[in-house]
């Protein structure tokens, strides 16, 4: 019973609700096209996005194979056109058209990351068992220890980015959400930032790295600390907190004044009036533009990433690019559909926190 409320939860959150109705037997009659649109047509999709995936990669390494083929019969001849056709045919990597990787190579470099984080967890731990002592001893002294500095696995990029991420949001977060109280109950302060806001709010993520990273590497000339993590959220939290901040001061200004004068007559401070009548009734705005500014940070992130060097996601996709190894595009599209499923877990994250201190209750998408 416990496993089924579980499930039922675990379904309601990612917007399949109704889902579990049907194994329950509360499912009524008119709930069936519900979940025919909910399950089985999602379902159906995917499977047929899956097929012309693999059709269209299909047709793009026969197209490079066949290019390969007729170059070296024109270049070198036929023996070395049909030995050309040989080894394709064979499958050495050596030779093979590096294109549109198939939905089988994608989940094949999927576990080959998955080994690769195991191998590397172990060597880690190895490290730790082997320096334990010697760190003992140097932190004794008042030393640094010795950290790992083997390359991090594609399982740490994720967490290095989800850490960026929140600290990005969170950034925004005490940024927009005070600021747009103070502005949404001044029209004087709405008028002086106005400008600010629509000039800044465009920016291009890539400017405001450059922006930041001009500011924390003199802040942080003769620091030891990691950079590329301060520059990295710093320019996340700048870029994103826009939505947050125009919605908070539009939930602010246009609270209905009965429960302004509500407030008035219970003589409640500017404090308590904040806090007991204006932000409960903003919050479906205020909430609206942190699931926007979290979709945001999201986004820029991997461009901040790959700008200021910093072992996430971004570097990751940036790297793979560069390598140019025949799974280097397969890894780049696990990482793109790594990247999608955090983005909509996030955003559900927030939906749910929503309906959790909200009265208006949101139904997922």
């Amino acid at each position: 019973m416990k496993q089924s409320v579980t499930l039922g939860k675990v379904t309601k959150f990612i917007g399949l609700g109704s889902f579990m109705g049907l194994f329950s037997g509360k499912l009524e009659k008119d709930d069936y096209k519900a979940l025919l649109r909910k399950v089985i047509v999602p379902i159906a999709s995917v499977l047929l996005f899956l097929g012309l995936w693999h059709l269209g990669a299909k047709a793009l390494y026969n197209v490079e194979a066949e290019f390969r083929i007729e170059k070296a019969l024109n270049e070198q001849g036929q023996a070395a056109a049909d030995e050309m056709a040989a080894c394709i045919a064979s499958g050495d990597i050596t030779c093979q058209p590096n294109t549109l990787p198939s939905p089988a190579q994608v989940w094949a470099s999927f576990q080959s990351l998955l080994n690769d984080h195991a191998l590397i967890s172990a060597d880690k731990a190895a490290f730790a068992e082997k320096t334990a002592a010697l760190n003992e001893k140097r932190v004794a002294e008042g030393k640094d220890p010795i950290v790992y500095t083997g390359r991090p696995s594609f399982v740490d990029q994720i967490f290095r980015s989800l850490k960026t991420v929140f600290a990005g949001f969170f950034l925004a977060l005490l940024i927009a959400v005070p600021l747009g109280i103070f502005i949404g109950l001044s029209p004087s302060l709405k008028s002086a930032f106005n400008w600010f806001i629509q000039i800044f709010k465009p920016v291009s993520p890539v400017v405001w790295y450059l922006l930041v990273f001009m500011i924390v590497k003199t802040l942080l000339i003769d620091s030891s600390e990691d950079s590329s993590f301060t520059i990295s959220f710093i320019s996340v939290g700048l870029c994103s907190m826009w939505a947050t901040l125009v919605n908070t001061s539009m939930g602010v200004s246009t609270v209905d004044n009965d429960y302004i004068n509500v407030a008035k007559v219970l003589k409640l401070g500017n404090f308590q009036k904040v806090f007991k009548v204006v932000l409960p009734s903003s919050l479906p705005l205020i909430f609206t533009g942190l699931k926007i500014t979290l979709s945001v940070a999201w986004m820029v992130l991997i461009a901040i990433e790959l700008l200021a060097q910093s072992p996430g996601l971004g570097l990751f996709v940036w790297e793979e690019f560069q390598n140019g190894a025949n799974d280097s595009n397969a890894k780049i599209i696990v990482a793109m559909f790594v990247i999608g499923i955090i983005g909509f877990l996030l955003d559900r994250l927030m939906l749910a926190i929503q309906n959790w201190v909200s009265f208006e209750k949101t139904d997922a998408i």
